[in-house]
Parts: C-alpha cells; structure tokens; sequence
C-alpha cells in the first residue's frame, strides 16, 4: 500500500515545478513512511511514496520500462492477490523478473495486455501508466473501490492523487464548494456521490472504472459492472461455494513480506477471516495475533438497543481461545476519541463518521506499532443482507437510502431557506442509483427489489465504509486487507437468491451455515452487534462544547449556516433525536461532533464557498 500523484501538463515545465511536486509528495508522506520516489520530465510527473509489505528490494516505485528510446512508467497502490498465476501466464509469453512484486507484476500485464489489463486482476488497487511516447496517462482503479483514484482536468492537464490533499497541493487545484458540495456535506454527508470528490472540480474514478487521459480529455470507460444472472446453484452448492470463495480470498491476502494481524470484534464476519488466517498461520508454524477495540468504562455505561444489543467484549474471549490467537486489546480514551475527530478530518480531507473514524484511527496507530498489515470483516453486511433494511418490509420499499430515511434532522440544524434544494438533491442521486441495478426479466417485485437494495449498500454505505477504512488506516501506514471485498464474492452474492442468502431466517445466513463447523455455536449464531461505540458521558459533554463553541463563534463559517436554536435543542434533548443522521448510530452525540467536525474542515482547508 503506498501514495501516489501525478501531473500532465501541456504548457509548463515539470522539470521547473520541483517546489510543487514537492509539496503533492508530502501529503502522502503518512500513506507510504518507508520510501519515496518520482519520475520527473517536461510533460509529466509521477510521485509514490511508499509502504512496504512486498519485495522490499525490487518492488520500488516509480517502476519504469523502457519501449525503445520512450519510457512507460507505473506508480501504483494496493495490493494484487493473483500475482503468482499472472506472473506464470507473462513468463509464458516471454517475459522475465527482476523480483517477486506485484508491482512487476501490473507494468508487465500492461505490456503484453495494454488497458484490458485491469480486467486480469484480482485485488485492490489504484494505478497510473504515463505513456512516454504516446503523452498519455492510463489510470484505474479496482473494482469494488478499496483504493481510492481523485483527479482534476484542467485546460491543459491533468492531476491526480491517492487523496484530495494531493491535489490541493498544487495551485491549480482551489479548496472551493458551491452548493452541491454543500448538499453533499449536508444531505447526504459522510456519505458521498459516486465520482464526486465535494471539491468543485474534484472527481474519483468509480469502482470498477479505467481511463486515458490523451490531448486534454480524460476519458472513461466502466470495465466491471455488477451484473444480474441466474443463480444455478443448488442450497448444498451454494454452501460450499460461499465458503470457498471466501476462504481463497483470505489466504490470497495473508502472503505479506512483513508482521500481519487480523482485527478481531467477535462478530461473525471478523470471526471467520481469524479462524481461517489463525489456521493458514498453524500450518506454517507461526501463532495468529489478533486485534480488538473498546473505550474506557464502556463496560459501566454501555447501553443496549436494538442494533447494539450485546457487547463486543463478550465474545472475544471465546473466539480468541478457539483459535489460539494471541489476542491483543486496544482500549481508547474518551477524550483522545473527540480530539482525534479533527485528525480524522486531516485523514479523509472531509468530514466523516466522526467517532467512528476517530476511534479506527487510534486503533490503527496502536496496531501498528506491531504490525504493517491487518485483515478486516468490512462489507460482508452489504453483500449479505446484515442490516436492519434488508429485513423491514416497511423500510425495504421505501424509496430512500434506507440509512438516511429522514432529511428531517439535517433541515432542522439549517437555517430558513439554507440550501433549499438538498431533499430533492438526495432523491435524485438514490434515483440515479436505481436506474443503474442490473436485473433479469424473470425477476420478481421482491428480488427487483433486493437487487436496488444490494446496489444502494454497493454505491453508497459499503463506499463510505472503505472510504473511512483506507484512510484511517493509512493515516498510521497500516494497510488493512478486506477479503469481503473480492470482486468475485460480489458478483456471487449478488445473484444470490435471499432465501439462500438469509438462510435459516437468519441474517447473512449463507455464510453462517457455510463456517459453522469452525466456529464456536455462540460466533456463529450471534446476532449482528454493529462496530463499537462509547457509551461514556465524559464523551457526549465533550461533543457539546465542540458544537456550543461553533454556534458561539461568529467568525466560523458555519455561523450563518446553522440554525443555533436547533442545534441547541440537540444538547438540550439529545433523546429527541427520531432517526439517526446516518446508519444506525450517528445519532445526539455524533451530530454534534458532526457539526465541530465541519467547521474544523472549512477553516483547515480554507474552503471558499462560492
């Protein structure tokens, strides 16, 4: 996992931009602490920084090959899980390695296979070619959308970067907001729309989307889509399938030159990727270290609910001793946790998840101390159906993205006549998502329906979550692995029937029948407790100063955005609060840091509104 930028340019020379490559480097220095390197001539520039966790010797970054007297050049993040059986079809065609890295590996698969390439890999990535003799840029990014690929187009050039801060880096790039980025914050904040960046003038490749940029355009083409087919498999078939799947993508991504870990929450989808990684590890004679999160004196003022109705800590226990691992337990404080919100910020270049970013965060720091790689349960809840909203009829037909039912909240904290538009800008972009679902003539209304269901989760809430996954973990340049997330497990589970799917009328049934003979009865059947949260009043008293200090402030650009009365009806009766704000927890508390988190952001990056 690394950092990477670039600049194409017509009219300047790149050679006399030193200063500026410089400054887009930088920002990228936490994603990749170990090396840098940059491929500079008069048109183009090619900056990595790099993490390393494979073939420390060869695998360096810009890789260049030469094509006659012109260079092709390669800077490239993430990480590739078929690298050895696309190694052995290159060497078949004649060609030869230096070392054993994927890195080799994708400039070479560009050589022989030119942009149809992307079509070859299994992994997460997002990757850059600069064509020397064809002044051109080919850049991807993976399908599912782990890795992230920003960029600009402007009159005579191109930029690009790992993450948004690279480009504001460079004087052409202005940290500037109109209203439908303000829309976004609002409306449909943290998430964000596909290909949006919230930046004017800020975009993102979308999962599954390559593309050239050639004589001032940049253009695009999707080569993975999801799409709907018929499900031949029988009930038993589709068991072993499920399991097989998943267990190949976790083995695939435990190969590592440096320490590897797996997070370990006790829940089912975290549970499984240990099990399988603590028994890959036996058999090479070496012990599984698994990681856990948790906050001071959650114990004392946990809460249960609905969605929250056990704690974590419960379970550890049982899996770790299952398996054997060497269990460690990270314990966060409360008020690291608020001030890490704004870090968090620094790390996404937007506003987030707050606590939830906060605390992965910090949890990540702590991981890596001891290790470079993780493996995560991210996204088995979207693909599986895990959430509340595949299972209420009621919330199921709503035609709304199902964690965000209600504009009611985001309205109240706004001022009268503040971005009028937002409700309708939210409908539109749900509606554009429902016209992209891929379906079968011989659907009916409920699979139809369970087909926009897994796209909403796909395009929207799965995106949110990877967002915040890679950047706050590269934050601390830990490079966190989400076998979940292999394009093959998506595909299948998307054609899926849900009476397989939620097989024994249980939630993400599939799976837990497919890994049940590994699993202790309790992991298996435990129900879905969603990722930990701090229950601790010091925590809420600390939210509410933050956004009493904002409401307060009449030099904070959201002074005159915000409804104060509104917001201090929050504080004063965080219990009136009728639906979250987004998910199922970001509700009194994570608003109000939701709203610091905002100010933070717009006066950092020195945002004009315009």
């Amino acid at each position: 996992m690394c950092g990477i930028a670039g600049w194409f340019s017509e009219k300047e020379n790149l050679l006399e931009q030193t200063d500026t490559l410089r400054k887009m480097s930088e920002t990228m220095s936490r994603r990749g602490p170990d090396e840098h390197g940059e491929y500079v001539d008069k048109h183009a520039a090619m900056l990595h920084r790099r993490l390393t966790v494979v073939d420390p010797e060869t695998g360096r970054q810009p890789m260049i090959s030469m094509n006659g007297e012109y260079s092709i050049v390669l800077v490239y993040n993430g990480e590739i899980y078929n690298t050895k059986e696309l190694r052995r079809e290159l060497r078949s065609n004649g060609f030869s390695f230096k070392g054993h890295s994927d890195t080799e590996v994708i400039l070479k698969s560009y050589l022989m296979w030119g942009e149809k390439c992307v079509e070859k890999f299994n992994g997460i990535f997002a990757f850059a070619i600069y064509n020397e003799k064809e002044r051109t840029i080919f850049a991807a990014r993976d399908p599912i959308g782990v890795k992230p690929f920003f960029y600009t187009v402007y009159n005579g050039g191109f930029l690009f970067g790992s993450e948004i801060k690279a480009l504001l880096a460079n004087p052409k790039v202005k940290p500037e907001i109109n209203d439908e980025g303000l829309m976004e914050i609002f409306f449909l904040g943290p998430g964000r729309t596909p290909g949006g960046g919230v930046f004017r003038n800020i975009f993102e490749l979308k999962p599954g989307e390559c593309g050239v940029y050639k004589d001032g355009a940049f253009r695009k083409r999707t080569y993975f889509r999801i799409t709907a087919r018929e499900h031949t498999h029988t009930r038993a078939q589709t068991i072993e399938y499920t399991r097989f799947l998943l267990t190949d993508a976790i083995e695939r991504q435990l190969v590592s030159d440096v320490p590897l870990c797996t997070f370990l929450s006790g829940g089912l989808d975290s549970s499984i990727i240990s099990s399988v990684s603590s028994a890959y590890f036996r058999k090479h004679g070496k012990t599984l270290d698994t990681y856990s999160v948790n906050y001071e004196d959650n114990k004392k003022f946990f809460q249960k609910s609905l969605f929250q109705p056990n704690s974590d800590e419960d379970f550890i226990g049982i899996i770790s001793e299952h398996i054997a691992s060497e269990h460690h337990s990270v314990i966060l404080d409360n008020t690291e946790l608020y001030s890490a919100l704004f870090e968090a910020v620094s790390a996404r270049d937007l506003p987030g998840m707050v606590d939830v970013d906060s605390s992965l965060l910090l949890f990540c720091r702590e991981v890596k101390k001891d290790f470079t790689v993780a493996l995560s349960g991210e996204c088995a809840d979207e693909l599986f159906g895990g959430y509340p909203w595949y299972h209420n009829e009621e919330i199921l037909y709503e035609e709304c993205f199902p964690w965000s039912r209600s504009q009611a909240v985001r309205r109240s904290i706004l001022k009268d006549g503040a971005l009028p538009h937002g409700e309708d800008y939210v409908h539109q972009r749900y509606e554009e998502t429902i016209a992209e679902t891929d379906t079968l003539p011989s659907d009916t209304p409920h699979k139809k329906r369970m087909r926009e269901m897994f796209m909403l989760n796909f395009r929207w809430f799965m995106q949110t979550l990877l967002d915040r996954k890679d950047r706050c973990s590269m934050y601390s340049g830990l490079e966190v692995r989400v076998p979940f997330c292999d394009y093959r497990i998506v595909q299948y589970a998307y054609n899926m029937p849900w009476e397989l799917k939620s097989l024994n009328g249980r939630e993400k049934g599939i799976v837990r029948t497919a890994f049940s003979d590994i699993l202790p009865e309790s992991i298996t059947w435990r129900k879905k407790s969603p990722y930990p949260k701090t229950f601790n009043p010091i925590y809420w008293e600390l939210c509410v100063k933050g956004a009493q200090k904002v409401i307060s402030d009449k030099g904070s650009p959201l002074y005159d955005i915000l409804d104060h009365n509104e917001v201090r009806k929050i504080i004063d009766d965080p219990e009136g609060i009728s639906s979250p704000w987004y998910g199922q927890l970001m509700r009194a508390p994570q608003i109000l840091a939701y709203i610091a988190q905002i100010d933070f952001w717009l006066k950092k990056y020195d945002v004009k509104i315009v």
